[in-house]
């Protein structure tokens, strides 16, 4: 189910998956297919993690990750769970192909 929350969202951030639900800041984002994509492979990983050790490992590669470059918008592009949304976002067919915990593959790159 896809939300939208226009004044919910910090700077140029425009998308976010809370299980089960696509939260995005503009109803026009809702024609952006490599945007849903990319939200819907992280509700797949949050399913496969059941839900909160998904949210847990998260922010807690996302403190480890800010502590290592000092700078928190470098670490959150270097989480795990978005590496693999990032590099598969535009393949369309990516969650009927994807291997269970996916995202493992993208911690160490």
């Amino acid at each position: 189910m896809i939300l939208v929350f226009k004044h919910f969202f910090y700077k140029n951030y425009v998308g976010l998956s809370v299980w089960p639900f696509i939260i995005l800041k503009e109803g026009s984002l809702k024609a952006d297919e490599v945007l849903i994509n990319h939200e819907r492979i992280h509700l797949k990983q949050q399913r496969e993690l059941l839900i909160l050790p998904f949210y847990l490992l998260y922010v807690s590669e996302w403190l480890l990750r800010t502590l290592l470059y000092l700078d928190s918008y470098r670490a959150y592009q270097n989480i795990s769970f978005e590496r693999e949304a990032y590099a598969n976002e535009k393949d369309m067919d990516y969650l009927s192909k994807r291997k269970a915990f996916g995202f493992v593959n993208y911690l160490t790159r």
